[in-house]
């Protein structure tokens, strides 16, 4: 596991995304790829004990606590999201199967169509092409961006800010 910061992290990601519109276009595609993963993995479901678990659970739980050992209030807000992310990605996979793979593959899809349309702005390729670990902190930017947005975590903005 990396031993960066959020910061660094963020930085790093940032660098690949300085176009507002790219921005913009990421703080819709990256939701969508988010659910759409979800969704996807939602199924199959296995009992352990009196669990009830599914690739999907796996992922977020794995997820959250990276997101929490990188920055334990951006982690938690993460987590909240990732939860909604979930529940709702269970809901479209308790669908038919039709259904299921229709909105999953339709999000993602679009979600990434989204994501291009923006870099063809950025006139840059995504960040993930560079280093992988791009997939796990693009959620975490699109979090951080709307928080920096709303003029919370200014300290750890400025620390993205120095590092770019």
């Amino acid at each position: 596991m990396s031993n960066k910061t959020v910061a660094e992290h963020l930085a790093q990601y940032g660098d690949y995304h300085r176009d507002r519109r790219n921005i913009m276009t990421h703080l819709v595609g990256i939701p969508m790829i988010v659910i759409a993963i979800l969704t996807l993995l939602s199924r199959p479901e296995f009992s352990v004990a009196y669990l009830l678990l599914t690739p999907a659970n796996l992922v977020v739980f794995a997820a959250v606590i990276f997101y929490i050992r990188l920055d334990i209030k951006l982690g938690l807000l993460m987590t909240v999201l990732l939860w909604l992310c979930l529940s709702l990605g269970r809901d479209i996979a308790a669908m038919s199967t039709l259904a299921w793979l229709s909105w999953g593959i339709g999000l993602f899809i679009v979600g990434w169509i989204f994501q291009f349309i923006g870099h063809y702005y950025e006139g840059r390729k995504p960040a993930f092409v560079d280093d992988i670990i791009g997939l796990a902190i693009g959620p975490l930017f699109v979090v951080a961006e709307v928080v920096f947005m709303l003029g919370l975590r200014p300290e750890l903005k400025r620390q993205v800010e120095r590092q770019r």
